[in-house]
C-alpha cells in the first residue's frame, strides 16, 4: 500500500485529487445506495414495482444522459461539470432522505443518475489529459481509489442505516458537499479542446461532432466488443449473490457468503492493481493485454461450470462449500480481468479518439456500454430462470463463458488488424472538424 500512495504523490496536484475525488464519490453513493430499495420498500411500503421505476430512472438518466455530459465537459471545461455533478448528488441524496411522495423522489432519483453523466465523463478526460502519457499507471491507480470507495461505503451505511435511513442520506449528502467545496477551491481549471468550441454555433458543432464519433468505426466496434466486459462483470451484483443464495439459504450464512464476493473483488483490486498493471505493460501491448483481460473475464465461470457436474453434498459443511467457494473463485478471476484490462481500456477510448473530444468519447462509450448492460443482465436473468426450470444449471455459466472467448477474439481481432491503434485523420475529416 506504501508504493501505491508513492505513486499517488507522483503525479501532479489534480490528478490526485481526481483519485480522492473518486474515492468519495464511491463512498457516499455505495453508502446510500444498497438500502435505498429496503427503504422504499418498508418504511415508506411502496409497491414493487413503484421501487423498480424509482431505481431504474436513476439509471436511465445517468447512462441516458453520458453522452450530453461528456459533451459539455468538452465544450465548457471539466471542472464546471465535476461540480455540478457533485451539487446534483447533494441535492439528489438529501430529497432521497426527507421526502416520501413518489414524484418527489423519482425528481431525485433522476438528478442523482444525471449527476453521474455529468461528472464521470469529465473527470476520466481530466485524468486522461493530466496523466499525459503515464495514463496506463494513472487510471490503474484510479481503479484501486474507485474500488476502496465500493468496499468501504456499504460498511459505513450498514452503520448509519442502523440508526436511520435518514441519517445515511444526509451524511451523503454531506460528503458531496465538502467534497464540492474541496474541488471550488483547489481543483485547477481544464478545458477540452479548442475545436469542441468553435463553430457557428453549438447546434451546429455539437451534431457536428456527434457525427464525426459516429463514423469513427474502430471506437464503435471496441465500444461494442467491451460490452461483454461490463456484462460479466455485473455478474458480482447479480448472478452470484443469487447461486450463493440459492445453494447456501437465506440466512447469515448466505448474507456472509455474499459479502465475501464484494471482499474479494475490492481488496483482491486494491493490493494487486498496480502490481498487475506494471507487469502487462512491461510485457505486452495494450491490445494483447484487453485480450488476455477478456479471457480472464470468460474462465471466471469455469469454477461454477464445474460445479455443476458435482453430485449434491449430503452434509452441511459441503453445501456451504459448494455455496462460498466457486463463486468466490469467480468473483476472484473477474477482478483480475478487470485489473489487466480497465487501464489499458481507459488508455484505449483515448487514443481512438485522436486527443479529440475525449470526454465525448467517453460519455458514448458509456452510453453503448450501459445498454448493453441493460440487456445482458436481461438475457442472464432468462437463462437463471430456464437453467432453473429445466434443471440445467450449467446453462447460465456456460453462456458467460461463450460470452467472454467471444469478446476475446473480437478484441485480440481488432488488436491484430490494428484498429486499437491511434486513427489516422482524413483530409476531409480534418476540415470537418475545422469547420465544426
Amino acid at each position: 500500500m506504501k508504493g501505491t500512495l508513492a505513486q499517488v504523490r507522483s503525479y501532479e496536484r489534480s490528478v490526485q485529487l481526481l483519485m480522492v475525488n473518486q474515492f468519495t464519490i464511491n463512498l457516499g453513493f455505495y453508502m446510500l445506495m444498497p438500502y435505498l430499495a429496503t427503504h422504499l420498500a418498508g418504511p415508506l411500503g411502496l409497491a414493487g414495482w413503484t421501487v423498480g421505476l424509482i431505481l431504474g430512472v436513476r439509471n436511465f438518466s445517468q447512462q441516458g444522459m453520458f453522452l450530453i455530459g461528456g459533451t459539455l465537459a468538452d465544450r465548457f471545461g471539466y471542472k464546471p461539470m465535476i461540480v455540478a455533478g457533485l451539487a446534483l448528488r447533494i441535492a439528489g441524496f438529501a430529497t432521497l432522505g426527507l421526502v416520501d411522495s413518489v414524484p418527489a423522489l423519482l425528481a431525485a432519483s433522476a438528478a442523482t443518475g444525471l449527476a453521474g453523466a455529468l461528472f464521470n465523463p469529465a473527470s476520466r478526460a481530466y485524468l486522461a489529459a493530466d496523466a499525459g502519457e503515464r495514463r496506463v499507471e494513472a487510471f490503474a491507480l484510479f481503479n484501486v481509489f474507485y474500488q476502496a470507495g465500493i468496499l468501504l461505503g456499504p460498511l459505513v451505511g450498514m452503520v448509519l442505516t442502523g440508526v436511520d435511513f435518514r441519517v445515511t442520506c444526509l451524511v451523503a449528502a454531506g460528503i458531496f458537499a465538502v467534497l464540492s467545496l474541496v474541488q471550488v477551491r483547489a481543483l485547477p481549471q481544464r478545458r477540452g479542446d479548442e475545436s469542441a468550441r468553435r463553430g457557428a454555433g453549438p447546434r451546429e458543432g455539437v451534431l457536428a461532432q456527434w457525427r464525426g464519433i459516429l463514423r469513427n468505426r474502430p471506437f464503435l466496434l471496441f465500444s461494442v466488443a467491451m460490452i461483454g466486459s461490463y456484462v460479466m462483470n455485473f455478474q458480482v451484483y447479480m448472478a452470484l449473490p443469487l447461486e450463493v443464495r440459492r445453494i447456501g439459504g437465506e440466512g447469515r450464512f448466505g448474507t456472509a457468503a455474499v459479502a465475501v464476493l464484494f471482499a474479494v473483488s475490492g481488496l483482491s483490486t486494491i493490493l494487486f492493481q498496480t502490481r498487475v498493471t506494471a507487469w502487462c505493460k512491461a510485457r505486452m501491448e495494450p491490445g494483447r493485454a484487453l485480450a488476455w483481460g477478456l479471457f480472464a473475464m470468460g474462465t471466471a465461470f469455469l469454477p461454477l461450470l464445474a460445479a455443476t457436474a458435482l453430485p449434491a453434498p449430503e452434509s452441511l459443511t459441503g453445501t456451504r462449500l459448494l455455496a462460498a467457494v466457486p463463486p468466490a473463485l469467480s468473483a476472484l478471476l473477474l477482478a483480475v480481468g478487470t485489473m489487466i484490462a480497465y487501464p489499458f481500456e481507459m488508455d484505449t477510448i483515448v487514443r481512438l479518439s485522436g486527443d479529440r473530444l475525449v470526454a465525448t468519447h467517453y460519455g458514448l462509450y458509456n452510453t453503448v456500454c450501459g445498454v448493453g448492460i441493460a440487456l445482458g443482465n436481461l438475457l442472464t436473468g432468462a437463462a437463471l430462470d430456464a437453467a432453473r426450470a429445466a434443471g440445467m444449471s450449467a446453462l447460465p455459466w456456460l453462456a458467460l463463458c461463450l460470452l467472454g472467448l467471444g469478446c476475446t477474439a473480437a478484441l485480440y481481432g481488432l488488436h491484430r488488424t490494428g484498429r486499437l491503434a491511434r486513427p489516422t485523420p482524413r483530409a476531409g475529416a480534418r476540415e470537418a472538424v475545422a469547420a465544426a
